[in-house]
């Protein structure tokens, strides 16, 4: 979906990589390494995005650090188009809707880091979870967004992740 729109994919994907998570950063050369990218297509998409004002550039130890801006208007939007163009939003509906009591559900694993792997690794927290449904659902979920899941449920999560559902 977002491809069609985005037609550069080392813009997308260093939007995947800062707007997932706020909380990710990166360096040219690390991002070129961890993209398998050249730098020069990394800098040009790194710059068309920072004079967009997207992200922002800092100096930090004679290194040019990239971060998402979260004051720029767009932001919380930015990041409900990454979440949507990885699938998160029907992954989530899925689980609240269909899976029993979920209390959290957390994004663990490489798309957390804003690595877009392809591997959605998902922790569910809850007393009461529907497993037999939940690898039923599994399947269905994959084929729509085109991506693998790995599920893992709890009655009490205390790792990282990034939070993306919490029941009030």
């Amino acid at each position: 979906m977002l491809a069609n729109l985005i037609t550069s994919k080392t813009r997308l994907r260093l939007l995947v990589k800062f707007f997932i998570n706020a909380a990710n950063e990166g360096y040219l050369r690390g991002l070129a390494t961890e993209m398998h990218e050249n730098t020069n297509s990394i800098r040009k998409e790194l710059n068309n995005l920072s004079d967009a004002g997207y992200i922002l550039r800092e100096e930090h130890e004679s290194k040019i650090i990239y971060r998402a801006n979260k004051l720029h208007p767009l932001f919380s939007l930015l990041q409900q188009i990454v979440r949507k163009h990885i699938g998160l939003d029907e992954i989530i509906e899925a689980i609240v809707n269909r899976i029993g009591e979920v209390k959290r559900i957390f994004l663990i694993g490489d798309y957390t880091k804003g690595i877009d792997s392809g591997i959605i690794d998902i922790v569910i927290e809850g007393l009461v979870i529907n497993q037999d449904y939940l690898e039923q659902l599994k399947p269905k979920i994959e084929n729509e967004i085109q991506k693998n899941i790995t599920f893992h449920s709890t009655k009490c999560y205390e790792g990282d992740g990034l939070l993306v559902f919490e029941q009030e």
